[in-house]
């Protein structure tokens, strides 16, 4: 545990000291969060690339956080030791002004950053829990999706997955972004726990993704209290789902106390029903571990974007930056909006084995923007850089792939809406939010509240709402809240804006601000605190699965070939040895074929004639019959008497084929 936390610590002030070559004016908070952004991913990546050579290895690991660590070597500049220095003292010395001559705006940071803080702890404390029943998680929406993180984790750190198989499904190259697992590995060599290794890496790029919204939005709004509130309706997105929670008070004995002292699992994301929208720590970023890393790069993308195009000429016009730092005009060397460009390409080009969608939003809106804003030279440097980092990523992840691409892309109208109208489904589903967009947009005072250069900037972004309306973006159209959740995150500045302007006019317009605020919020904060302090645990791995995984990691080969029942949570997944074949649902959703192996598994089990030569056709290496096996392809157990059993813990029986 020791070594993983310093192992990212000193990946994350190197990434630090990298912002100074391109971010002149940040702050050293908001250097942090990118410094840990792109340093977590770059060891992933670096990693990655020197295990594919010689394993994942103690070696490995040196060696890629020694080229991470290159960053370092600014130190040696007079000029950048400078700048870290100044910008330490300046925190010491907000800080000592916090205590001694505190203010309302220094204390208000204080408080948004500690609950901020608090609350992600504890959401992501319990995403994964080990106890003496086994492993579980504490919110239902990631009991799906755990096992198979795991599975991507446990097959890099104990089961040389070189060149990398789906863990999942034997035999197929792995085309779904893992870098965010492939971190979490690392740190399982480094003699991290799972739990622990998952959480080091959640929980970083989650403060992260907070730091850099704020950041993002201070520097598009210049507005202290407008860059707060938005990270708060970023991350506690939501429609009108808080209304189940008096519907519920009215049926339940104790009332509205009742429901709030033992919360239903979701007011966002609610099966069989039209209720869709999920709310983002809960149905995002927990669960869907590599839209977590993806979404903190592509908004240092677009905070990029926006200083280079705007940010000296904004500057210039607005009043209310007369007495901040200016930005520094670069007359020799490479000038500073270049410079961000490049940033922003490396940040995009990171991109593809982070989280896919997240690279189709980022180049997709660069190329808009660059049709709005012409300056060439600075689009031409973001998309050289962002290629020349992209595409090696792209060519190896499509080589040799068996993903089938027609299967991700259809006309499908609605999103996920059923039979429901689109415009009671939208309604129901973000509540107001879309009128706040568009009264935010038209509101006009002495000039409209939202000018036309931020107009011009967040425009581009509608389509990561039009589009996946219209078009399926992957073989489960829930999915598309991949790419519509970007339409959230960029008009949620605007809407903070608003709002912010709202409670400026008046005691009762304030009232209005906070009660709109409230509406807009409410469903996703439920969902949040209902997985912080609900003590409910789904459990995925049970006690003598784990035991049972311990005991086959120890007798089994790295890349022994292993057959299971085909479910989600086989205690396989805990040892890194292959799966001939998982859940169907994860392989249905990554474009896979899979209904000859299912079926020819189920025959197996049940010992058909060609049972025999079926496993010999595989090369199965080891067979697990458990409770799974027994309730999902009931086994012909007669037939597995011809193969050795070499290991029983509880109901979990291994048998070795070969």
């Amino acid at each position: 545990m020791i070594a993983s936390l310093a192992l990212a610590l000193l990946v994350t002030f190197s990434g630090t000291l990298a912002t100074y070559l391109y971010d002149e004016n940040a702050s050293l908070g908001a250097r942090l969060c990118a410094g840990a952004c792109f340093g977590l991913t770059a060891f992933s990546l670096v990693g990655f690339v020197v295990a594919s050579l010689v394993g994942l290895t103690g070696a490995a690991i040196v060696i890629s956080a020694v080229i991470c660590a290159s960053p370092l070597a600014l130190l040696i500049d007079p000029a950048k030791n400078k700048r870290l220095q100044q910008d330490v003292n300046s925190v010491s010395v907000a800080a000592r002004r916090l205590f001694l001559h505190p203010e309302a705006s220094s204390i208000g940071y204080f408080l948004f950053y500690g609950v901020t803080t608090f609350i992600l702890w504890k959401v992501f404390s319990r995403a994964v829990m080990e106890d003496a029943e086994g492993i579980s998680t504490g919110l239902l929406n990631n009991f799906g999706d755990l096992p198979f993180h795991i599975s991507v984790i446990t097959s890099f750190a104990y089961g040389n997955n070189f060149p990398p198989e789906d863990p999942t499904y034997a035999g197929v190259h792995f085309t779904y972004p893992f870098l965010s697992d492939f971190a979490s590995a690392m740190f399982v060599r480094c003699g991290a726990n799972l739990r622990d290794s998952m959480f080091i890496v959640s929980f970083i790029l989650a403060l992260a993704f907070v730091g850099l919204i704020h950041r993002w939005a201070l520097a598009m709004l210049k507005d202290k209290l407008a860059a707060v509130i938005t990270p708060l309706i970023v991350l506690l997105n939501g429609g009108f789902g808080w209304y189940l929670l008096f519907e519920k008070a009215g049926t339940d004995e104790g009332g509205l106390w009742g429901v709030l002292v033992n919360l239903p699992p979701s007011f966002t994301v609610i099966p069989e029903t039209t209720w869709r929208w999920g709310n983002a720590i809960s149905a995002l970023l927990i669960p869907q571990r590599g839209f977590l890393m993806g979404l903190p790069l592509a908004v240092i993308a677009f905070t990029q974007w926006w200083l280079a195009i705007e940010g000296d000429a904004a500057q210039k016009r607005d009043p209310k930056t007369k007495h901040r730092r200016p930005e520094p005009v670069v007359t020799t060397g490479m000038p500073v909006p270049m410079r961000r460009m490049i940033a922003a390409g490396v940040a995009a080009g990171l991109l593809p084995l982070v989280h896919a969608h997240s690279f189709v939003v980022v180049m997709g809106m660069a190329g808009c923007l660059a049709l709005i804003h012409i300056r060439w030279r600075e689009w031409f440097a973001f998309f050289a850089v962002a290629s020349a980092v992209a595409v090696p990523q792209l060519l190896w992840s499509t080589l040799h792939s068996a993903v089938d691409a027609t299967s991700f892309f259809g006309f499908e109208l609605g999103w996920d809406r059923g039979t429901e109208n689109p415009v009671v489904f939208w309604i129901m589903n973000t509540g107001i939010f879309i009128p706040l967009i568009v009264t935010a947009i038209l509101m006009k005072t002495s000039g409209y509240l939202i000018n036309k250069r931020l107009l011009l900037f967040y425009l581009p972004f509608t389509l990561c709402f039009i589009v996946p309306n219209f078009l399926k973006m992957a073989p489960w159209i829930w999915d598309n809240i991949k790419v519509l959740y970007y339409w959230w995150l960029a008009s949620s500045p605007l809407v903070a804006l608003f709002l912010t302007w709202l409670w400026r006019q008046g005691r009762i317009r304030r009232v209005v601000a906070v009660l709109l605020f409230v509406c807009v919020t409410a469903a996703g904060a439920l969902d949040v605190l209902g997985i912080a302090f609900r003590d409910v645990k789904y459990g995925i791995f049970d006690a003598a699965g784990v035991r049972f995984a311990e005991r086959v990691k120890q007798i089994t080969d790295p890349r022994s070939l292993i057959i299971h029942a085909p479910v989600h949570n086989t205690p396989v997944f805990l040892t890194g040895r292959r799966s001939l074949m998982g859940y169907p649902g994860h392989i249905w959703t990554h474009g896979l074929q899979f209904a000859q192996p299912e079926g020819e598994i189920k025959r197996i089990y049940l010992g058909s004639p060609d049972a025999t030569q079926l496993l010999k056709n595989y090369g199965v290496d080891y067979a697990v019959i458990g409770p799974l096996e027994r309730v999902v392809t009931p086994p012909n157990e007669q037939f597995f008497t011809r193969f050795e059993k070499v290991e029983q813990v509880g109901e979990y029986s291994l048998y070795k084929i070969k």
